[in-house]
């Protein structure tokens, strides 16, 4: 009689980093739910209420604001991983300041302090990330995702300008990323959502939504199956590439 054989292939490790709300919350289930290791970063203590197994164990409270604290967290990260692989990084904290009363800031009014504040989250922190963490994907044969925006393509009327700049900046970054790091078998892919139902949704945003082709807000799970799809085999020929999760906003 015929036996089936079994395989011991190690429990896949991703690392998210803002992951207390909206889409970062609705990815670490989406992983979590495939039977998935998610170390987490974020600003904000580990929420009593989350469901997945280990989270208070894999979460660092880490400000991404502050470069010296992003290395150390780094080094914790690294000694964290079992067996020095990591099969997936997924860029998406991200910050954005507003004027008073939630105005956007442009470009005019956004002092240079904030300028580099949100650049630092936005776009040196997953530079930061992954190229600290190159040996580890490499190990994995992993992924890098990086969130970037529907505001990077375009002037919108609630982001501001570093936003905006910052998630354009990352979508190029995406690009030379593909080219450096796909050599080394990890590969780099970006997803641009569009206006997505969280508690960060500014006043007036139904106006946009009557220009959206499908005429509905995405919702943050919707967000997290295409992250989930870029660091799955399904993906495993997509590189370099930007997916746009906007139910068709950008065309």
């Amino acid at each position: 009689m015929a036996t089936t054989s079994t395989t011991n292939a190690p429990r896949r490790t991703m690392l998210l980093t803002g992951a207390s709300r909206g889409i970062g919350h609705a990815t670490v289930k989406r992983f979590a739910s495939a039977g998935w290791r998610v170390v987490t970063c974020s600003r904000h203590p580990f929420p009593e209420d989350c469901p997945w197994e280990m989270g208070p164990e894999d979460h660092l409270q880490i400000d991404l604001a502050d470069p010296v604290g992003t290395e150390r967290a780094i080094e914790e990260v690294r000694s964290r991983l079992t067996g020095s692989r990591l099969d997936a990084l997924v860029n998406n904290a991200a910050i954005s300041p507003k004027a008073a009363g939630g105005r956007r800031l442009g470009t005019i009014d956004t002092t240079i302090e904030d300028w580099r504040t949100v650049f630092q989250v936005n776009f040196f922190a997953p530079v930061m990330l992954a190229r600290a963490l190159i040996k580890e994907l490499e190990a994995a044969r992993g992924s890098i995702v990086n969130v970037t925006s529907i505001a990077g393509s375009r002037v919108h009327p609630f982001a501001g300008a570093a936003y905006a700049t910052s998630k354009a900046a990352l979508a190029a970054l995406t690009r030379e990323m593909a080219a450096d790091f796909g050599p080394r078998g990890i590969r780099v892919n970006a997803i641009s959502p569009g206006e997505i139902d969280t508690a960060i949704l500014s006043p007036g945003t139904e106006k946009i939504v009557a220009h959206i082709p499908l005429h509905r807000l995405g919702t943050p799970e919707e967000v997290a199956k295409a992250i989930y799809f870029l660091c799955s085999e399904q993906s495993s020929y997509v590189h370099g590439a930007e997916i746009h999760v906007n139910g068709g906003q950008h065309v």
